[in-house]
């Protein structure tokens, strides 16, 4: 019964984790606009997401040994084959490919859905709490 109430919540928690990794990308990718040579990051999210909400049964996926311990939250990085690099929309003579107008729109758009994560988590927590109260 309960993992109906908390269905939801994990589901959210675990897009907020993905934004998270998403935005210290972003802002990586920002902070390197003037490097030569640097090439961009990013990640797919919604395929990320649907990996992420796979069930991880296997053993040495997540180093459980039984499918009731806690699996460890996935990370993003290159030895997932998560990240990808991103298409280069503006030439440049020292082959940096990070593109400032895409990038802060993209972290922009990325903190909205941070904060709107954030705020469904705080409603359905409160909405719960308010329901074991009895109010």
């Amino acid at each position: 019964m309960i993992d109906k109430f908390t269905a939801q919540i994990d589901f959210q928690g675990k897009a907020l984790q993905m934004r998270s990794d998403r935005q210290r990308l972003i802002a990586s990718n920002i902070a390197n606009a003037d490097t030569p040579g640097y090439v961009a990051r990013d990640f797919d999210f919604p395929s990320a997401m649907q990996q992420a909400l796979e069930p991880q049964n296997r053993l040495g996926t997540n180093g459980a040994t039984d499918p009731r311990h806690i699996p460890l939250p996935a990370r993003m990085d290159g030895d997932g084959g998560t990240l990808g690099y991103t298409l280069q929309t503006q030439p440049s003579l020292d082959n940096n490919t990070v593109d400032l107008d895409r990038e802060r729109a993209n972290f922009v758009d990325n903190s909205v859905r941070y904060e709107a994560a954030l705020r469904f988590i705080n409603g359905q927590a409160k909405l719960m709490l308010s329901a074991i109260q009895g109010q």
